[in-house]
């Protein structure tokens, strides 16, 4: 959890680009007023004239405050993070518990950093980066987060689909399962027109199917408890358990979900010329994302200590995936009440379906955002879509009885989102420090070191991951030259990111207003 900002000084001012920002009105924004959830309390009287009144914990507000954390955690529980918990438990057996769960403390420290940035500035990453990066910039992020978005999404409707297969006995085949999940997002346009509450409560009821769906499967093979314990508490690597690793913590940090905490937390009514009011409601973000990625460990501990007792050791453990997942899992452990495949299936399914409905939400968001786009939530919702389903569904037709190509399908789509994690991380983390933008709300030194720490941390993860797959899979002088300039040009475009933050004005911006502006002024 973030420590509090500090206390402003008299005539520092809570958000420097605020009144700027409220301005904008024909920008496009998150949610409009009306969209909003009012909290109780908004319009009380009960801080003083300037804001600094600390506010008393309220169990309601807290309630009301509640569901973009959880919208949130879904990225931490699609099927490409299922598939990487499974792979981790059959071949790594319980040794990577503990990364697992460090992983995720550091997918909550971004987490909470994107709250922080949508709360204080009151607009959302995409649009941030729209006002702070040249076009050319700003088109080669939106690029690069919409490659992201369409990656996750291929991951997310393709588990959906094995899920319904699954459960339709293989009647319906991966393409009817696409179809199917593709129907999502006018259901999710429908829930919408009935507010965001509705909205977050259905995604309560699919992290609770998940829970209790994976939860039941851990009661069913009954992993070793002392290994679990042993698992969490002493770190353990080797050789052999690398690979998985690196998939563990490139799984957590997803480059979409960055992008679109920053805007759901928006979601809430807040009085930004208060300072106690964005305390409070920083202060309640940050307890509702920690209980939600508590919940998000907890199933993905579940999943990986199941397989691990199930695979770990035997000549299986190196071909599971999610595709032949249940049916391993069948044959090992049989029926019961409810035959642990079907179990597993609805597990899958509510993964999927909700993770493809959190990912047209944040594709709204990001193209909105980045290129101010004011169109009818439902046309986003189908442009959003169709860039997901048109690639995936010829993915279903082409691997539809191929399980090891899935397989490979899947590395390829870890890795494309590998390269994407930079773009939504060096962005945040410059702009959540940047005095001019955050105002009294820009982070300290010793948070912005550790977030610096995580940043460069999972960059270098996911750089291992990037150039072992690269090394082993690509091959030929064409190709190899390919790569190697799209390398340089990469690399190019991350240095300009981190220099741009080092010294983050935008420069033209502030040539324009040289020649009108007294130099006094602009200093």
């Amino acid at each position: 959890m973030s420590p509090p900002p500090r206390e402003p000084q008299s005539s520092e001012p809570l958000l420097l680009s605020y009144p700027r920002h409220q301005a904008d009105t024909e920008d496009e924004t998150a949610y409009d007023s009306d969209e909003k959830v009012h909290v109780v309390g908004i319009d009380d009287n009960d801080d003083d004239e300037n804001g600094l009144t600390s506010l008393p914990f309220s169990w309601k507000k807290l309630w009301l405050f509640t569901g973009p954390g959880f919208l949130m955690s879904i990225a931490f529980l699609d099927p490409g993070n299922l598939e990487g918990d499974l792979q981790s438990g059959a071949i790594a057996g319980y040794s990577l518990l503990w990364l697992l769960m460090w992983a995720t403390a550091m997918g909550l420290l971004v987490q909470l950093l994107s709250a922080r940035l949508g709360v204080a500035t009151g607009r959302h990453l995409a649009e941030l980066c729209r006002e702070e990066y040249p076009n050319w910039a700003r088109y080669v992020l939106w690029v690069m987060a919409e490659m992201a978005l369409i990656g996750a999404d291929i991951q997310e409707v393709i588990g959906s689909a094995i899920a319904i297969k699954i459960l339709s006995n293989g009647y319906l085949p991966l393409w009817a399962g696409v179809v199917i999940t593709a129907c999502d997002c006018f259901i999710f346009l429908f829930l919408e027109n009935y507010g965001v509450r509705k909205l977050e409560a259905v995604f309560a009821f699919l992290i609770a199917t998940m829970a209790i769906s994976f939860a039941w499967m851990f009661g069913e093979t009954k992993p070793n408890g002392v290994e679990l314990l042993l698992g969490l508490l002493i770190p353990r690597l080797s050789s052999k358990t690398i690979k998985q690793a690196v998939g563990v913590v490139g799984c957590i940090i997803m480059p979409h979900n960055v992008f679109l905490h920053s805007a759901l937390v928006q979601s809430r009514e807040i009085d930004h010329s208060k300072k106690s009011r964005v305390q409070e409601a920083l202060k309640y973000y940050s307890i509702e994302s920690t209980i939600a990625l508590m919940v998000s460990f907890a199933i993905n501990l579940f999943v990986t200590t199941v397989f691990a007792k199930a695979f770990y050791g035997t000549k299986e453990a190196d071909s599971v995936g999610l595709v032949n997942a249940g049916q391993y899992l069948q044959e090992k452990y049989g029926g019961g009440v409810l035959p642990i495949l079907y179990i597993w299936a609805i597990g899958l399914l509510a993964a999927g379906q909700s993770s493809t409905i959190t990912g047209t939400y944040a594709g709204q968001f990001i193209m909105g955002g980045f290129l101010n786009l004011k169109l009818k939530k439902w046309l986003r919702a189908l442009i959003t879509r169709s860039c997901a389903i048109i690639p995936t569904m010829i993915v279903a037709l082409l691997f539809d009885t191929n399980e090891d190509s899935l397989d490979v399908l899947n590395e390829w789509l870890n890795v494309l989102q590998s390269i994407q994690i930079p773009f939504a991380l060096i962005p945040l983390l410059f702009l959540v420090s940047k005095k001019q933008l955050m105002g009294v709300f820009t982070i300290g030194p010793v948070l912005k070191i550790v977030a610096s720490l995580v940043t460069g941390l999972v960059m270098v993860i996911n750089g291992y991951l990037l150039i072992d797959f690269f090394t082993s899979e690509v091959t030929g002088t064409l190709l190899s030259t390919l790569i190697s300039t799209f390398t340089a040009a990469y690399v190019g475009f991350i240095i300009y990111l981190v220099s741009r933050g080092v010294n983050i004005p935008n420069w033209s911006n502030w040539l324009k207003k040289s020649n009108t502006i007294p130099a006094s002024d602009t200093s």
